[in-house]
């Protein structure tokens, strides 16, 4: 016995550390440990039925020599010494029981001395040279194989050698009987099969067992497979699974270290990008301030353009601004916090377009809301989200429309509620149109990346479409570019319908344009 201080122990717990771990690649883990958890159940149920046969056919043997030894004893005991020969009393009787069965051939030889046929229905071979034979009438057994009129058979053959005649000239007879092995082979066939089908079902009932095990066991994993996969990209809470064994606990904890982690970072830059938005604010306010007073006194040509450069610059500066503030109510936690309600879409839209009216008579730009007849004007489209957040995605689409379908373009909204099937949700979608010269197809979707701008004159900053797209997505609707013929550009802003009672924003519905 070792002591639990045993060197020995503890090599033996370092080597076992370090046996590979055999994990499946790819595939399941239910199938890769229900394989391996039957595998052993079918080796052994094949090796208990190659055992279950030799050992049947080894008791069928003991009782077939058996048989053969006491058919012997008998047959010896119809030759009896008689002077100085051999009576033989074999009644036709005795013959019959012997060659009964015609599917188990039994054969007999007397012979004395042993080799030289006296009685019997077939010559029968000796006992091989290596086989003891003694004479005191103790059987030998051995298998022989046997020419018969039908061809060769196996058989088993049981001998007994004894003594007989004068003590003076002592003789020995050699008593074989001899059967077809066909009944051993027979028996353990039936042995077999009578103990492989309780076998067969037990191993199947252990498998069914193994099975529902295996999915009991993995449960948890497919509740931690659901709790991740059925979340938002933007759920970073914990997952809870109280109940599950501690591997899958660990695991879980694991994760929630790294979801903390990630959304620790991702707070931290949101709130730098904020804070440093909120700060540069007054300072680049201040600056273009300065610019522009400056323009008004300076004189020199050269230093026009340079402030001109500036106030642009700083104009440039105070847009990216505002457009990372707005980026950053729009992300999740803040879209979250901030409140939701139902207001009517329309309405919203006649509002800007009546806001936006002044700006794109500045652009030189003709903007109007298309409306087909007083009903459909006064007809609510009810949505449910953020009010402030999708008036700041149409005042980009509209922003953007103004400054690059250029001077003398035509800019119209348009309000659409779209057919519905049946138990299908209902969509409703703002149309912004410009006659401009459009974008190309491959680049609809490119541009609704940050910080992507395809034109580089004006003041954009490549955030207007990203941020659309992000406010679109936040209410579990989307944003998209399409091509206008003969030239143009549609932004379409969709969104999901809630039905509500009325319309949560005040302000007259009417038709602007310019």
């Amino acid at each position: 016995m070792t002591s639990p201080a045993d060197p020995r122990r503890h090599r033996l717990h370092r080597w076992l550390h370090r046996l590979p771990v055999v994990a499946p690649v790819g595939g399941s883990l239910q199938r890769h440990l229900l394989v391996w958890l039957l595998l052993p159940q079918l080796v052994l149920w094949l090796a208990g039925a190659f055992v279950t046969y030799h050992v049947a056919l080894r008791y069928a043997q003991r009782a077939d020599d058996r048989s053969l030894y006491i058919a012997s004893r008998a047959l010896a005991r119809q030759v009896k010494p008689a002077g100085s020969g051999l009576l033989v009393d074999f009644p036709r009787a005795a013959k019959d029981i012997l060659e009964a069965d015609p599917d188990d051939r039994v054969y007999y030889m007397v012979s004395t001395p042993p080799g030289q046929f006296i009685l019997g229905n077939l010559k029968l071979p000796l006992p091989p040279a290596g086989l003891p034979l003694p004479i005191d009438g103790n059987p030998v057994f051995y298998d022989a194989r046997l020419s018969t009129g039908e061809g060769e058979t196996a058989v088993r053959v049981a001998a007994i050698q004894l003594p007989w005649g004068e003590p003076d000239q002592p003789q020995t007879m050699l008593v074989q009987v001899a059967r077809s092995r066909i009944s051993q082979a027979l028996l353990a066939r039936q042995i077999l099969a009578d103990t492989v089908l309780p076998l067969s079902l037990l191993v199947l009932a252990m498998s069914a067992l193994v099975w529902v095990g295996i999915r009991t066991g993995l449960a948890p994993l497919a509740r931690l497979r659901e709790a991740v996969s059925g979340r938002a990209p933007n759920d970073l809470a914990p997952i809870e699974l109280r109940s599950a064994p501690s591997e899958v606990r660990d695991l879980a904890a694991a994760l929630n270290t790294l979801l903390a982690a990630v959304h620790e970072n991702v707070v931290k830059q949101r709130r730098f990008i904020s804070d440093a938005a909120h700060q540069l604010r007054t300072p680049l306010a201040g600056l273009k301030g300065q610019a522009e007073l400056a323009l008004r006194e300076a004189t020199d040509p050269a230093l026009r353009a340079r402030l001109e450069r500036v106030a642009q610059s700083a104009t440039r500066s105070a847009h990216l601004i505002t457009q990372l503030l707005t980026l950053a109510r729009a992300e999740p936690e803040s879209a979250a916090a901030q409140g939701r309600s139902h207001f009517d879409l329309r309405r919203l839209v006649q509002e800007l377009t009546a806001e936006q009216v002044p700006r794109a008579l500045a652009q030189g730009v003709d903007l109007g809301l298309d409306e087909d007849g007083e009903q459909e004007a006064a007809t609510p489209v009810g949505v449910e989200g953020n009010a402030l957040l999708i008036r700041e995605a149409l005042v980009n689409l509209i922003d953007n429309a103004i400054r690059y379908a250029g001077r003398d373009a035509v800019v119209t909204l348009r309000v659409r509620l779209l057919p519905a099937p049946a138990h299908a949700p209902a969509w409703a979608e703002v149309d912004v149109d410009d006659n401009g010269p459009g974008l190309p197809p491959e680049l609809h979707q490119q541009v609704f990346d940050r910080f992507v701008r395809v034109a580089n004159d004006g003041n954009g900053c490549g955030l207007g479409l990203a941020i659309v797209q992000e406010i679109a997505q936040r209410h579990g609707g989307s944003a998209r570019l399409e091509s206008l013929q003969p030239h143009g550009l549609r932004a379409v802003l969709r969104l999901p319908v809630a039905h509500c009672g009325g319309a949560t924003l005040s302000g007259p519905a009417q038709r602007s344009e310019a």
